[in-house]
Order: C-alpha cells, then structure tokens, then sequence
C-alpha cells in the first residue's frame, strides 16, 4: 500500500504529477486544494497567505482523507512546513514525502500560466519564505520539476519502494 504526499509551492506541479503517479499505483489522487474551506479560498484570492490557524482544519481534513483510503492513496499538498507534514503523517502511519523542489523563477513562470487559479502569483514569496526544506530524517523523495512530467513519474516510481500488503 503506498500513501503518499506530494508536497512542493504553489505551482510545482503536484496537480499534472498525482493523477499520473496515483494511474501508475492504482490508488486515489487528491488535491488539497478541494479541502479548503471558502473561508480560507477567499482568504488567498484576496492575496492573504493562511495562518497556522487558518490551515489547522484542513489539514484534519487531508489526515482524515488519507486514514480513510485503505488501499493507499495520494494527496498533492504544499506541506510547506515540518508541522504540517508531521501532523498528516500523525493521521496517516507510513506516509511518504515526495518533494517537487525547484526554483523560484521556473514556478513563477508557471504560476504565470496558470491562469484563474485561486492562489495568485503574489504569494510566491511567502510561500518560499515559509518552505521547511524536509529533514533528512523525513526521508523525502527529491524530484526536480526542470523535468517534463513523465520523467518526474518515473523518478517517483523508481524511488518508491514496492507496495507493502495492508
């Protein structure tokens, strides 16, 4: 069973890879961005980053998501702190980070290209400045997003381990 998260900025690419990855894998691909509540949408279309506060019930949301997907599944979630992957991890035991890092100029490029979404370009910087890089100890998939989306599925699936029974 794999549960994964892909996690990265705004704009890194969580939304083209999970749905490849979770095709490959056979399980469930969910974009957080589905959980937010309205409040926290008109939050950031207002350009307003969210507040720990402000994130606290999605994250139990996303958690709740991920316990509940028996046969594994995937969330594409910016995780941009230690605290948020460790409070989905709480929920969902043997969760797996694949980071989808790269640089600042390529993801505002692509937030350029990403027209009528929600989250607007103008917050890139605070999503920089909030990124927690993952720990060694988190043991984290890198992925470089320079890659087109079907390298980036075979890097994943190539530093995946095999699927463990439930």
């Amino acid at each position: 069973m794999h549960r994964l998260l892909l996690m990265g900025v705004s704009g890194s690419g969580k939304s083209t890879l999970g749905p490849l990855l979770g095709a490959a894998l056979g399980v469930p691909f969910a974009d957080a961005d589905a959980f937010h509540p309205p409040a926290n949408i008109e939050k950031m279309s207002r350009g307003e980053p969210l507040t720990d506060a402000d994130r606290a019930p999605w994250l139990a949301a996303l958690g709740a998501w991920l316990a509940g997907q028996a046969g594994g599944g995937i969330i594409g979630c910016s995780a941009l702190k230690r605290a948020y992957r460790d409070a989905l991890r709480a929920a969902a035991p043997g969760l797996r980070l694949l980071f989808l890092a790269g640089p600042p100029a390529l993801i505002a490029a692509r937030q350029a290209a990403r027209p009528g979404h929600f989250m607007p370009a103008s917050l890139m910087d605070s999503q920089f400045a909030t990124l927690e890089h993952p720990a060694p100890e988190e043991d984290a998939i890198i992925l470089d997003i320079a890659q087109p989306p079907v390298a980036l599925l075979r890097a994943a699936l190539a530093a995946l381990p095999p699927a463990q029974p439930r």
